[in-house]
């Protein structure tokens, strides 16, 4: 069988398990080449257990219109946001904070989102993970 060549490659984020073909996933599917339809039943089938928690995920579109897609984990202002419970991160981060997390919550952040992040220990991911925290005008404690 002869080698399928890759046509596009692309990201998306969308909700685990509750992704429709609505927009504006449909429109950008389509336009890409991929059948919107097919599409969501497999990421919704993949993604089931997630329940409505934002997940990255990097689609490759092939010559003959089929597809593969790898499921990524939530974005670091997802999970911190999750953490802390508030609805979104500070306008003004420097002089208005929204909220805490814990270095056990931070920790635990940085294993999950260890494979996707550039780092090559624990600790170095948990300062990425800080860091991204106090972005968005979350306090680490401890």
């Amino acid at each position: 069988m002869a080698k399928k060549e890759i046509t596009e490659q692309f990201k998306i984020m969308a909700p685990g398990g509750q992704a429709t073909p609505a927009p504006p996933l449909g429109p950008v599917l389509g336009a890409k080449g991929v059948n919107p339809g097919q599409f969501i039943q497999q990421f919704n089938a993949a993604t089931g257990a997630l329940n409505g928690k934002v997940v990255g995920c990097v689609v490759t579109v092939y010559s003959d219109r089929s597809f593969e897609f790898e499921i990524k984990s939530s974005p670091a202002s997802v999970l911190i946001k999750e953490a802390a419970g508030v609805p979104k991160g500070s306008g003004e981060p420097n002089k208005t904070k929204v909220g805490k997390i814990t270095s056990e919550q931070v920790r635990k952040i940085a294993e999950e989102k260890l494979v996707d992040l550039n780092a090559s220990s624990i600790e170095s991911a948990m300062r990425v993970i800080e860091g991204t925290a106090r972005s968005m005008g979350v306090v680490v404690e401890g």
